[in-house]
């Protein structure tokens, strides 16, 4: 009883410490995204881990070369082809591991779409993005008028 009492005093501890690494880890995806908006390529490819993985539909690409390779054609033009931003983040009490999701435009910014991102915080100090998946948007079903 002592034990479980002992960690109930911690908790809050840890909730408080969780909120500037979530902090850091909105300020991270945001300075991500505008990458895409500063036709940055070169600034994109410092987000990503060495062994990110991100989704294309069901199959996987693998690595960072692998990953910049598909997405430069992305950063080609004067006019982002999409843009994000986090809605939510959260961060394991250890500190070290995060997960973003939000919202994608199309350039008129229309919501095309969903993201889901885990970052980690490698042993440089730097979060670098890990896992990342898209999807496309769903809206919510419509109420006919009158009810």
């Amino acid at each position: 009883m002592l034990c479980a009492l002992g960690a109930l005093l911690w908790l809050p501890l840890l909730a408080d410490d969780v909120t500037p690494l979530e902090n850091q880890v909105r300020e991270t995806e945001q300075a991500f995204a505008q990458t895409m908006a500063d036709r940055d390529f070169a600034a994109f490819q410092a987000f990503l881990s060495a062994e990110t993985i991100f989704f294309a539909g069901e199959n996987p690409m693998r690595g960072a070369a692998t990953v910049a390779e598909a997405w430069k054609g992305y950063f080609d033009g004067d006019q982002a082809p999409f843009s994000w931003q986090p809605r939510t983040v959260v961060v394991l009490a250890s500190g070290d591991l995060a997960q973003s999701s939000g919202p994608v435009f199309d350039p008129a910014g229309n919501q095309v779409g969903n993201f889901h991102s885990i970052w980690r915080l490698e042993d440089d100090g730097e979060w670098r993005i890990v896992f990342d998946k898209g999807y496309p948007h769903c809206p919510p079903p419509q109420q006919p008028p009158g009810d």
